[in-house]
């Protein structure tokens, strides 16, 4: 079966004009404009349909239903529509998102049967020959055709030029990053659920519903509890596949053999304890996004096979996955998009060999990194209103009566001011522990002091407080403050305690000084 996509453009419609009657005529001049320039011949769709025979021909239409049946009863031959509704007929995006649907349906009805996919590349924008050469040199592969001035011929896209033009698609100047990292989140469909108005979580966002769009593998960078699974799920949602399967895998929470078998399935009998076959992520996720967590904790083992199975077969699209079930000896075929996120630095992780290079290159085709709470402390007021509304919520299912509980202005200043090593998580513990152990429905700074002294001091902070952001409400005093309290509480450590000999570290006169800088920066070194 030999199948043509093709849009209907401008030059096809100023033909169709021509040989119009005069209400037509005027139905398509005021849907094009001008038809002062008509084409020589027949226009390029009617061209190439004569010239070359077709089994099906569909048409993808931009226009009114009136003008596209109009086009489509000239036609010779039989055509089917699919009606389109384009903002911006150049803005890839747009285009991009109308014909993957388009071939996908298309493609997912013809599984299984022998045909030839041919697309039309002379009708429509340049924006529009751009994506159909990207998507028929991958996803989708096609035959090209061209046609103009009555001559057809079929078109060779060279490799090279393929890549030329998904570097110009995916280089858009920064100037469209820069118009996202004015919206906040909730602007942005699909990233409802991100809380934040601060430039480093809204370029965060910008990037990654830019990425949400294209086929392509994403890697989520950023300490732990910064939110890497809730961007993983707003990609999804924001992609053409969200209503298909999002699967989520951790990396770190399974032994290898039980990695694997979560990863790609197991038949009956393949171990001890396979009682009947099971399907693995990649195969449940067919269709939809597999989101590797913590994928640096991968043993080297597993590597290699993620690696084997991220690596499209030639001729495929980037998307499509061949693997075996532990224990198989058929090969299962699946379309899945993987995302993958860790908090580990997978660059150092790869110069000592506890990660593969060309994994990581496959997995960070695009990569994301998220920012630590510490560098957004704008928006850590508004995060803790919207957790603690879930924790109301929450408690409220379980308690009859239970009385929401609200943050003080104070208490917010306080919530503002500290370096959340532990990120939202850390910061959701802490309400939700507030929340709990007060019997005031008005939480203060002392609910706070007291559910953070529970919590020990992950790691030393100092570096990342000299290289964090400026703005944001940067305050330099406040980090010079910070630094010295760092400092303080490290001298004390290792002086157990004894403020002349801390002194003494820190190169103070006497620990009288010392005495007046604990009490000055409230410094409680045996809690730090």
């Amino acid at each position: 079966m030999k199948i043509l996509v093709t849009w209907v453009g401008h030059a096809d419609l100023r033909a169709l004009a021509v040989n119009a009657d005069d209400k037509l005529r005027e139905i398509i001049a005021d849907e094009i404009g001008s038809l002062d320039s008509a084409p020589e011949g027949l226009g390029p769709v009617r061209t190439l349909v004569e010239e070359v025979s077709f089994d099906r021909i569909l048409i993808l239409s931009n226009y009114t239903e009136a003008v596209t049946k109009a086009f489509l009863d000239w036609l010779p031959g039989e055509a089917e529509e699919h009606q389109t509704n384009l903002d911006n007929p150049t803005d890839y995006g747009d285009i991009f998102r109308v014909v993957n649907q388009v071939l996908h349906e298309l493609t997912n009805t013809l599984k299984g049967k022998d045909y030839d996919l041919s697309i039309h590349l002379s009708p429509g924008t340049p924006a529009m020959a751009a994506v159909w050469v990207l998507l028929g040199k991958t996803r989708y592969p096609a035959t090209f055709y061209q046609s103009f001035k009555g001559d057809v011929w079929e078109t060779e896209i060279p490799f090279e030029l393929t890549l030329n033009m998904v570097s110009e698609i995916f280089s858009e100047s920064d100037s469209r990053l820069q118009h996202l990292s004015a919206l906040s989140p909730s602007e942005i469909p699909g990233f409802q659920d991100i809380v934040g108005s601060a430039k480093s979580i809204r370029l965060a966002v910008g990037r990654a519903q830019k990425a949400a769009i294209r086929d392509v593998p994403v890697l989520l960078l950023g300490e732990s509890g910064t939110g890497k699974e809730m961007f993983a799920r707003a990609i999804h949602a924001a992609s053409h596949r969200k209503d298909q399967p999002f699967e989520v895998v951790n990396c770190a929470a399974l032994p290898k053999t039980l990695l694997e078998s979560e990863l790609f399935g197991h038949e009956k009998g393949a171990f001890t304890g396979a009682e009947k076959q099971y399907k693995g992520a990649f195969e449940r996720a067919d269709g939809g996004i597999l989101f590797l967590d913590e994928i640096g904790e991968c043993d080297p083992e597993t590597q290699v096979k993620l690696l084997r199975v991220l690596q499209p077969s030639m001729g495929s699209g980037p998307c499509n996955r061949t693997f075996r079930r532990l224990g198989g000896k058929e090969n299962i075929a699946v379309n899945v998009r993987v995302l993958a996120a860790t908090n580990q630095n997978l660059i150092e992780a790869i110069a000592t060999g506890r990660f593969r290079e060309d994994l990581f290159y496959r997995l960070a085709v695009i990569s994301i990194r998220l920012p630590a709470l510490r560098h957004r402390k704008s928006d850590v007021a508004k995060l803790a209103e919207q957790l603690l509304k879930q924790i109301n919520a929450d408690f409220a299912k379980y308690e009859p009566g239970f009385e929401d509980k609200i943050i003080s202005s104070s208490a917010k200043s306080f919530l503002s001011s500290q370096a959340w090593p532990g990120n939202v998580r850390q910061l959701y513990n802490c309400l939700l522990q507030a929340a709990a152990m007060s019997d005031q429905a008005v939480l203060e700074p002392v609910d706070f002091q007291m559910a953070l002294a529970e919590t020990p001091t992950i790691g030393n902070q100092t570096a990342d407080l000299i290289g964090c952001p400026l703005g944001d409400g940067f305050n330099v005093e406040d980090h010079l403050a910070e630094i010295q309290r760092q400092f303080l509480v490290r001298a004390m450590k290792e002086a157990n305690g004894v403020k002349t000999k801390a002194a003494s570290l820190l190169g103070l006169k006497n620990y009288q000084t010392l005495d007046a800088q604990l009490k000055r920066l409230n410094v409680d070194w045996e809690k730090a």
